[in-house]
């Protein structure tokens, strides 16, 4: 149980825990304090004292709320809880006083600054600081250093509040970054010249209070009073990161996190961040029909007839791709259904059994805060789901255990290795633990499901949760929808005719069968089509997702689908009518009615359900190594691939690799 200290803040009494420092006391009682090096999910540095309150009855100067605790106060006479005033004469001098200090040696560039408004130094500037500046010497300038391709910086804007040093050493874990010097002399610098090594580097541009680390990419584009801002959620893996996606007209600026502490608390991937130029380029805006091996453009209503005469007699099969969202899965799965044809997702050949638990585990994305022993089973986490990997450090810098069966990995923290393959679990301990969780990857289920079922076995007698870590964004709420076939894919597409590929770019399609892609770029998918109809990307339209835990969320369309691309939804609409089967909706609406009506989970957005663990049956376990599901992090989707940003930093990791060896 909390230890509970009452305290007195501007004259308003609050009762908050003992072990919460003053500035987290202040915030619970309503109070805003500035700050610039504070961050609450960073260690405590007291570098900026622009959190300066006074304390009655300590000592005669103002004190760094950041660093002090409440179980540091004395009460006051009588025993009255102590005293802090925020705004008292003492705390206004001493915080104009500091950004006097902070601002002598800024070039005050604000007008070609890409931080210009959304900049911390700019507004506590303007609420706390002076009007002029006592300060007549020359300023001090640093040179920039070059992080790579994501990350721009202009190190004399820099006011040493090392949240980007805090940030890569502890969340993301590489040592690339740190700060020399004293006083005039000190600078954040990185190691050697060394440019930052990690897939969350991006968020260090969210850290920065002021302009000193700026998106490269994003550089002298626009101002953010000029962007449309969206709320939507990422699909680049299957984690469901809540994002924010900043449009100017039709064409998407950039994305930035929003805050959900129950997935990916305030972080983002570097490609989840930088991929908005792949949304652009190579899209498919008209249909096109193959003919003698080469695509010709054609109207809707041609690309229409034409495929409502090659399903005439034939058995249709339907593939739900990796980005797909909820809606266009359920309604290809009715389509392909009524005309007697049968639809899959799982087209990794993951063994994922259609029992919830199964294929959404029991355990939750936070469970990895409180979790003590982690066994991670045929995953790298840090190329799967970046952001789930740095919870999973935070679990470690908090003492958990982590074991790792699979083919040995940096992943930021210590693993213990148990071994290369599946036939390792039999060795794991089997005694109740406190606070076990078990993930396991999609590597470790392409073995017809026993590795699966030895997971659950081994949660079962640890008292523990099991967490299925997906790598297709859309996996989850298809297999919700029940899209999905006993057998799996060979025994849907066993005897087609006709495939219809719903964003299916991940897989080779058998020849013979006419091919129908259904998708926004021009990849793998698209080079294999007989007929291709143009549909709207991720950003393009809004549509429902369920992440790796099983959580329904909802994308808002942030932008329109260019030329004559439409919707996935009313594609398959069209799709339904031409044939002579319409579905029974003619509005999104009417479509996510009917869909919640079926499956009522999917209308609580953001609640997890409660599964039970699934009775899967067990088998014999296999001697081979785990299968690496992701091998070129930033190539994995068609929107990825299209990203020239993307390519580059592949290229990249392709030179480090090579470096290496």
């Amino acid at each position: 149980m909390n230890d509970l200290r009452k305290i007195s803040i501007d004259g308003r009494v609050v009762e908050v825990p003992a072990a919460m420092t003053l500035i987290q006391a202040c915030e619970a009682a309503g109070v805003e304090i500035p700050r610039f090096c504070y961050h609450e999910r960073l260690s405590i540095a007291g570098n900026c004292r622009m959190c300066l309150v006074e304390v009655v009855g300590g000592p005669p100067k103002p004190t760094a709320s950041c660093a002090m605790q409440v179980r540091d106060l004395r009460p006051g006479p009588e025993g009255a809880p102590p005293v802090v005033l925020t705004q008292s004469p003492m705390v206004q001098k001493a915080r104009a006083g500091v950004m006097e200090f902070l601002l002598v040696n800024h070039p005050l560039d604000c007008p070609i600054c890409d931080q210009g408004g959304e900049c911390d130094l700019q507004d506590q500037a303007f609420a706390y600081g002076r009007s002029e500046s006592r300060f007549i010497l020359p300023k001090r300038a640093s040179d920039d250093i070059d992080l790579g391709p994501l990350v721009e910086t202009h190190m004399t804007r820099c006011i040493s509040c090392t949240r980007c040093v805090r940030f890569t050493t502890e969340v993301a874990g590489i040592t690339q970054m740190g700060q020399t010097g004293r006083g005039e002399d000190a600078e954040v610098t990185s190691y050697l010249g060394q440019t930052l090594d990690s897939n969350l580097q991006g968020n260090i541009i969210d850290l920065c209070p002021v302009g000193a680390l700026t998106s490269k990419p994003y550089a002298f584009t626009a101002r953010p009073w000029e962007l449309t801002k969206t709320p939507s959620i990422d699909v680049m893996d299957a984690l469901g990161s809540n994002i924010r996606i900043d449009t100017r007209g039709r064409e998407v600026m950039r994305i930035l996190p929003r805050n959900h502490d129950g997935v990916n608390e305030e972080w983002i991937s570097d490609k989840t961040r930088f991929i908005w130029d792949g949304i652009r380029r190579q899209r498919l805006d008209r249909p096109y029909i193959r003919e003698d091996g080469r695509l010709r453009p054609v109207s809707w209503p041609e690309a229409l007839a034409l495929l409502a005469q090659k399903a005439t007699g034939v058995k249709v099969a339907g593939l739900v791709g990796d980005l797909a969202s909820v809606e266009a899965a359920y309604a290809l799965k009715l389509l392909v259904e009524s005309l007697g044809g049968q639809v899959e997702s799982r087209l990794d050949g993951a063994a994922l059994p259609l029992e919830r638990g199964g294929y959404a585990g029991t355990a939750r994305i936070d469970d990895i805060d409180h979790a003590r022993h982690i066994t991670l089973i045929g995953t790298n986490p840090r190329v799967e789901s970046p952001v789930l990997n740095a919870r999973i450090r935070k679990a470690w810098l908090a003492g958990a255990e982590v074991t790792m069966v699979g083919t040995p990995a940096d992943l930021t923290y210590a693993v213990h290795h148990a071994g290369d393959s599946a036939a390792a679990i039999a060795d794991l301990p089997r005694d109740p633990v406190e606070g076990g969780l078990i993930i396991i990857g999609q590597g470790a289920l392409m073995d017809g499901g026993a590795t699966l079922a030895a997971a659950f076995d081994l949660a079962a007698a640890q008292g523990g949760k099991v967490l299925v870590l997906h790598t297709a964004a859309a996996r989850v709420g298809a297999l919700d929808v029940g899209a999905a076939t006993e057998g799996g894919l060979d025994a849907a597409l066993q005897g087609a005719g006709l495939i219809y590929a719903l964003g299916v770019d991940e897989i080779d399609l058998p020849e013979g069968p006419f091919v129908v892609y259904q998708g926004s770029h021009g990849d793998r998918g698209a080079h294999r089509a007989d007929l291709i109809l143009p549909a709207a990307c991720y950003a393009e339209e809004s549509g429902l997702f369920v992440n790796t835990e099983g959580r329904p969320q909802l994308a808002l369309r942030a932008g329109f689908p260019p030329g004559e691309a439409r919707e996935n939804w009313a594609v398959l609409r069209a799709v339904s009518s031409a044939l002579g089967a319409p579905l029974p909706w003619d509005t999104l609406a009417a479509l996510r009615q009917h869909l919640v009506q079926a499956h009522p989970h999917l209308g609580l957005l953001d609640v997890v359900p409660e599964n039970p663990a699934p009775a899967l049956a067990q088998g014999p376990l296999g001697q081979g190594t785990f299968p690496a599901v992701v091998t070129e992090f930033y190539l994995t989707n068609p929107i990825a691939r299209a990203s020239a940003l993307m390519g580059q930093l592949a290229a990249g990791v392709s030179r480090r690799a090579i470096a290496a060896e």
